[in-house]
């Protein structure tokens, strides 16, 4: 059974950080592309980032760039989101996905909140 368990989210100030886990099961993990998307209150689905299957390339909307940083561990089937510089922009729920034989993939999400 392919599943995604994101973790990590909470209350951050203006500023401060955060770290998302995501883990993976049920696929080959080292041969998906992966990415996070986030949802904000009220909002559409925004993607966030994404990352290729060896971790060789990354990629950013532009409203994250040079705050998050995308990252994998293929050993732990892990994938993972920085968030730095946090703004209240930010708040969302997050979520981890990736295709699986045409498929979308999506975990429960985590929400995120920034806020003084």
């Amino acid at each position: 059974q392919v599943q995604l368990v994101e973790s990590g989210g909470g209350l951050a100030q203006p500023g401060g950080s955060l770290r998302l886990s995501c883990a993976a099961s049920g696929f080959t993990f080292s041969s998906y592309t992966m990415s996070w998307a986030r949802q904000a209150p009220g909002k559409g689905l925004e993607w966030v980032a994404g990352i290729y299957d060896d971790g060789s390339g990354t990629n950013y909307a532009d409203s994250v760039k040079g705050r998050f940083t995308i990252s994998r561990d293929n050993s732990k089937n892990m994938l993972y989101l920085q968030m730095n510089s946090l703004k209240p922009d930010d708040t969302a729920v997050y979520y981890c996905n990736t295709v699986v034989n045409g498929e979308f993939v999506w975990g429960q999400g985590t929400q995120v909140t920034v806020s003084s």
